[in-house]
């Protein structure tokens, strides 16, 4: 097995890490953008090169089997040494050019924020933006992104960054669901839900309605927006995404509350790459120029 090992390429131990991590040869496809047959073929020249058999096919997908778990220790390593000397080479540029990947929240691209990109892209033509729009945080440490731009709370990755500008929540609905709003029969109208498993979420009981339903789980600002301009219900959403739509406005003797922080986020081997580092101190600047916006003093 050990002779057989030099034999073996990054794209073989590439397509095992990726298999292992996500248990499926489609959706190793799909990560690693080619073909189902490629993943498979890679797969099977791999386990024919250690001759042996490196994941159980199961019901649950492709779990690791005993040899497999140890070559995950060794494909770990090797892929944490490629990424952070492709980290260290790429922090000598000396002038901004190139490309920077971004990873960001999808409701941040309905934002100011997608401007602001769009300005920066204009001033810096020798700079490409590969910007990638996910509720899952991207990891810089495995190189998925260059720069984060996160919404939450605390960050706890070993990561270089700043908490830029806390936001602030409020509650809106559309015109016409105000205006026939019945107080009487509250029954009728309805919080537009998030991910919470409580029937009543804290953040709607300390709303002039909290006896209000729940329905509908919708972890989506966007579509979150959707719903409120069409009538569905209230709903609690970032001052900056809610205040800029016109077919919104905020539900009246409702306050805005403090909410999660926007922060920039890349990994410390980039510190001094020059597109990095323009691309951050840009960004930093606009959101905090937008500090009234986020804060829901704009209005």
């Amino acid at each position: 097995m050990l002779d057989n090992f030099s034999s073996i390429n990054w794209n073989d131990l590439n397509t095992f890490l990726a298999v292992a991590r996500i248990k499926s040869l489609r959706g190793a496809a799909r990560f690693l953008n080619v073909n189902h047959a490629t993943v498979k073929r890679r797969l099977d020249m791999l386990e024919a090169a250690l001759e042996t058999r490196l994941f159980d096919r199961t019901p649950d997908g492709f779990l690791l089997s005993q040899a497999g778990e140890t070559l995950m220790v060794t494909a770990e390593a090797m892929e944490e040494q490629l990424v952070s000397t492709s980290r260290r080479i790429s922090g000598r540029d000396g002038e901004p050019f190139g490309t920077v990947r971004v990873s960001m929240p999808p409701a941040m691209l309905r934002s100011f924020v997608a401007s602001e990109i769009a300005e920066f892209v204009k001033q810096n033509p020798a700079i490409e933006i590969d910007v990638k729009a996910s509720h899952s945080y991207s990891d810089l440490a495995r190189g998925e992104a260059d720069v984060a731009i996160r919404m939450a709370d605390q960050v706890v990755d070993d990561l270089v960054g700043m908490r830029v500008c806390q936001y602030a929540k409020g509650v809106y609905a559309s015109k016409k669901y105000l205006e026939d709003f019945d107080s009487v029969t509250p029954e009728k109208h309805a919080w537009i839900g998030w991910a919470d498993d409580k029937p009543y979420p804290d953040w709607v009981k300390d709303t002039p309605f909290p006896d209000l339903p729940v329905r509908h789980k919708v972890f989506s600002n966007a579509l979150q927006i959707e719903m409120a301009k069409n009538g569905v219900g209230f709903s609690l959403l970032p001052c900056f995404l809610g205040d800029v739509e016109k077919d919104l406005i905020r539900v009246p003797g409702t306050d805005v509350t403090p909410s999660n922080s926007i922060w920039i986020l890349f990994h410390r081997d980039l510190k001094r790459t020059a597109r990095v580092r323009a691309f951050v101190d840009y960004m930093v600047d606009a959101i905090r120029q937008n500090r009234p916006l986020l804060k829901g003093k704009a209005v």
